[in-house]
């Protein structure tokens, strides 16, 4: 007579299926149509009409989708600028903050930082090859886009050689958000070694108000002196805020 098991019993254990290779494990989910279709018209237009035809979010979006192309990066982006205020604003955002936002990932984080050393490099050769002194309001356009959203002071030299081209655009040091420890020697040392003859030194102010500090006209005296004992001009000390800037120049200082 056969044997029934009983409620209770365990029958013989079945075998696991086996595992897929990784040449059929299933992909991502794709985009939707619709999203595709939304990308590819973003692309159409930008190469159509450039840059100035896109909104802030969509250049985002764009530059989002070739760092996540599984991903949808309306979210992202339209949350990049609600966070950080502005275009500008996100690509210079510090890495720890971006790391916050939801879905961005190592791969956008590092799409942004790419776009903003991008801009920084086309500002920064423009200045190359001509006098510096000549082109002062692209100067400064650098040096805003540069340092103007820092949150954390720091400071640059602008090297010049005897035409006043720029030579290297450095930064010395950077420091807490009201102070930076800046040391002339090894400013002039740095100068010599580029063989430069002028100097534009140059800090931010994360309040936003670049009215210098004492500790500001102390150390540009103290800078002057040495640039002085060596044969080098100190053209100016810009202190860059948010949309201003003070030159101790233009202000009698220098």
């Amino acid at each position: 007579m056969r044997k029934t098991r009983g409620l209770g019993e365990a029958g013989p254990a079945l075998p696991l299926p086996p595992a897929l290779p990784d040449s059929l494990t299933p992909a991502p989910r794709p985009l939707a149509m619709s999203a595709e279709g939304h990308r590819a018209r973003m692309r159409a237009k930008l190469l159509a009409h450039g840059p100035d035809a896109l909104l802030d979010h969509e250049l985002v979006e764009m530059l989002l989708f070739l760092a996540l192309p599984r991903r949808d990066t309306k979210p992202i982006a339209r949350a990049l600028l609600s966070r950080f205020g502005s275009l500008g604003a996100a690509l210079s955002a510090p890495v720890a903050e971006l790391r916050q936002v939801e879905g961005l990932g190592e791969a956008g984080m590092a799409a942004l930082k790419t776009a903003q050393a991008a801009a920084l490099r086309l500002l920064r050769a423009e200045l190359r090859d001509q006098p510096v002194l000549d082109n002062w309001e692209r100067l400064l356009g650098y040096l805003n886009a540069a340092l103007a959203r820092e949150r954390v002071e720091q400071f640059r030299v602008l090297f010049l050689d005897s035409r006043n081209r720029l030579l290297a655009d450095e930064a010395q040091a950077r420091g807490t958000v009201n102070h930076t420890p800046v040391y002339p020697r090894e400013v002039m040392r740095r100068a010599l070694e580029l063989h430069a003859t002028a100097l534009i030194v140059v800090h931010n102010h994360p309040s936003g108000d670049p009215t210098p500090s004492e500790a500001d006209r102390a150390m540009t005296a103290e800078l002057q002196r040495a640039a002085a004992a060596l044969g080098l001009a100190l053209h100016d000390h810009l202190v860059i805020g948010n949309g201003r800037h003070f030159s101790f120049r233009q202000a009698g200082l220098l």
